[in-house]
């Protein structure tokens, strides 16, 4: 008899947890039975998967092959179940969309609303993630899309551009002189207080390089780890600004996007998804949806 389905995922299990009881408690199964199916997947492949002579359970070397081929049937076979299920009239159906951060503060609210116009049947699981686990999870097989920049990617990934995304300062609407269209000279931006993102965002780290590239070191009055809190304080702050992607004013009409000389370089937003990935009615829909939304609200070109 040939390995059975369970007998991958008793296989990975026990690779993960490096440990049969903790594995089989993961997979709510007794430890003499885990045990007894590994051992007959070993025979049934003839070779032995597992090195047990240690505290820690580890793969063999013929272990971490047959592994990464199991992980591969497993991802085939779950994108297969969801593409029978798929319904190309979209009644129904289910997308795992990723997110970087400063697409989740302005950018997601109005996709999930033109989506759930168009498809209410349509179930949407959203993650924000950085944009190294959002490649690694379309690879993995855990998310069906991406939104982040476009750049160097892992190989697999395949990157649609959608629009050219603009930083430049953000403050108060109500500040003193934000009547001026005039962009703000570089050199004024070293003595304004800021609000900023923490370091561990790429977007601080385009930021700060724009600050180096000009020899400038604004005064940074707060760190925050989420753009709702850096919009809170700005508003409530007419002394201090921060700096963000210009559309984020769009939803906030108490805060005014005000330009830099020279303004920071801009960064292509891109749709991510795993090249040999089964693309469901589902994530054709979003894909449509995303470009719509772009056009609607005038967002530059790539």
């Amino acid at each position: 008899m040939g390995p059975e389905l369970r007998h991958l995922r008793y296989l990975i299990a026990v690779a993960e947890h490096g440990n049969f009881t903790r594995a089989a408690e993961a997979l709510t199964v007794s430890q003499p039975t885990l045990s007894q199916q590994i051992k007959q997947l070993e025979r049934s492949v003839g070779a032995q998967l597992l090195d047990r002579s240690g505290r820690a359970v580890r793969l063999t070397d013929a272990g971490t092959a047959y592994v990464h081929y199991a992980r591969r049937a497993l991802r085939e076979l779950a994108a297969a179940d969801r593409a029978v299920l798929d319904v190309a009239d979209l009644t129904r159906g289910h997308l795992r969309l990723a997110m970087t951060p400063t697409f989740t503060a302005y950018l997601l609210g109005p996709l999930v609303a033109a989506l759930h116009d168009e498809h209410p049947g349509l179930t949407l699981e959203v993650h924000e993630q950085a944009q190294d686990r959002i490649e690694a999870g379309l690879l993995a097989d855990e998310i069906d899309l991406g939104i982040a920049f476009e750049g160097p990617h892992l190989p697999g990934i395949a990157a649609t551009a959608l629009f050219a995304e603009t930083l430049g300062l953000v403050a108060t609407a109500h500040r003193p002189g934000a009547d001026d269209p005039r962009p703000m000279p570089v050199d004024r931006l070293g003595g304004q207080p800021l609000a900023l993102l923490s370091e561990d965002f790429a977007t601080r780290r385009h930021i700060d390089a724009y600050f180096a590239h000009h020899r400038i070191g604004p005064p940074i009055a707060v760190e925050a780890n989420t753009i709702q809190a850096l919009t809170e304080i700005v508003r409530r702050t007419p002394l201090l600004a921060t700096v963000l992607p210009d559309a984020i004013t769009d939803d906030h009409p108490h805060l005014a996007p005000v330009p830099l000389d020279p303004p920071l370089p801009t960064r292509v937003a891109a749709l991510l998804r795993r090249e040999s990935a089964y693309r469901s009615a589902a994530a054709r829909a979003f894909t449509r949806v995303v470009a719509q939304v772009v056009r609607d609200r005038g967002y530059p070109p790539a």
